[in-house]
């Protein structure tokens, strides 16, 4: 018979495996500190809105508070790389480990699609795949630039207008053939080989895909790593919550949720209220309490499933970056507030650079949001703005929380 938990229970299983349950540390952040939230989190999701903060390196404030950012930078651009990049939950950071599996799953579906039209010409790869080995990272520009390479633009099309070698790079970058070695300021990806990426102890894949395990025994015991890390993240959760994690097909990690039941990993539990089959890690904790504080991504982890949010916390959240503005309810970049055990406030922020400020667009409470809501989240904006090297936070009047919040953060 499944165990049988609590919702409260389930939610501070949630927030222990994602590392949102216990006050922050206040000391200052170590890189070792960073490392370990990434290996918890095992990913992070990339993104290129820049409104308030690139959302990789939000989930790192969320859970240690005001961290050097280039910190995380070192991680994922200097040997030996603790974090790399490759399609995962969306384009994202992820642990080296992880990066053979996702090959043999996430490439399966996309590579060799019609999309990429001519950015198949072999001579094309051939010459990029050359220059890359010669020389320094690249940008796909810089890369442009080296190989003489011209074509008139078009712009009858929708979407990013790439020119022959950046549709290659990416055809290229998802066989898992070439890495990003880092980023530069303005977010563009400079280019190298894998194996140039890939600590020594990570074995490299084979870079002709043909060779890969094809008799099923490698790419089940892929899934099986991959659901199990998701499931460690994750703490508790359905086959769906897991296989979203990594963005995996649901049938495949069905099948690896069973092989992990039956070794021991992964425990069937029912949850009061939450009327699907759930599995809870074997390393999962329920920690007592829990009395963390967060302002969360649009992007984090653990908002990733929007019926497991909704399920544990009762929270229902969309990103409205893509509604039209006279459309959006609360705002085009809201971050969940997380107080204790209980998500109880939504705000749309944007960093204004160049005035110093950390503007508060709208703040909107939840229902049964505690009395303390206000000058919990008034703390956390305050920090927030020093992290972000911002002079002071500004509150527009839009949503109910708002005027509450602009007391707070006057002293009244």
């Amino acid at each position: 018979m499944a165990a049988s938990l609590s919702l409260q229970q389930a939610r501070r299983i949630a927030l222990a495996a994602q590392g949102l349950d216990k006050v922050r540390p206040t000391g200052p952040v170590t890189s070792r500190a960073v490392g370990r939230t990434f290996a918890r989190l095992q990913l992070v999701q990339i993104d290129s809105v820049n409104v308030l903060s690139r959302s990789h390196y939000l989930p790192f404030f969320s859970r240690l508070g005001d961290y050097d950012r280039s910190i995380l930078d070192s991680l994922s651009a200097r040997s030996p790389r603790r974090m790399m990049e490759y399609w995962a939950h969306e384009a994202s950071f992820i642990r080296p480990e992880h990066f053979g599996d996702l090959l043999l799953w996430q490439r399966r579906g996309w590579v060799g699609a019609g999309h990429l039209e001519h950015a198949l010409r072999e001579d094309m790869a051939d010459r990029i795949l050359e220059a890359l080995a010669a020389g320094r990272p690249m940008t796909a520009a810089q890369l442009t630039a080296k190989l003489g390479h011209q074509e008139e633009r078009r712009h009858e099309q929708w979407g990013w207008n790439w020119n022959l070698v950046k549709r290659v790079l990416e055809h290229l970058f998802e066989e898992g053939r070439v890495s990003a070695a880092s980023r530069t300021e303005q977010f563009e990806r400079r280019y190298t080989l894998t194996s140039r990426v890939l600590p020594a102890a990570v074995k490299a894949p084979e870079a002709d895909h043909r060779n890969f395990d094809d008799d099923g025994a490698g790419r089940a015991a892929a899934m099986e790593r991959l659901i199990d890390a998701a499931a460690q993240a994750h703490g508790i959760g359905t086959v769906r919550c897991f296989a979203d994690y990594f963005r995996t097909p649901v049938k495949a990690a069905t099948q690896a949720v069973g092989a992990l039941v039956d070794q021991g990993r992964l425990e069937p539990v029912s949850v009061q209220g939450w009327d699907r089959v759930l599995y809870r890690h074997a390393q999962a904790k329920i920690p007592r309490k829990a009395a963390g504080r967060a302002l969360l991504s649009p992007f984090d982890s653990l908002v990733f499933e929007r019926r497991r949010l909704h399920e544990l916390f009762g929270f229902h959240y969309r990103i409205e970056i893509y509604t039209p503005a006279g459309k959006r309810k609360f705002g085009y970049y809201v971050l969940p507030f997380l107080l204790r055990d209980r998500i109880v406030a939504r705000v749309d922020l944007k960093a204004d650079r160049a005035g110093r400020l950390l503007l508060v667009r709208s703040a909107h409470a939840e229902s049964d949001a505690p009395a303390d809501t206000a000058g919990e989240l008034a703390d956390e904006l305050r920090l927030m703005a020093r992290w972000l090297e911002l002079e002071a936070v500004v509150v527009s009047p839009e949503g109910d929380l708002a005027p509450r919040l602009a007391q707070e953060l006057r002293g009244i």
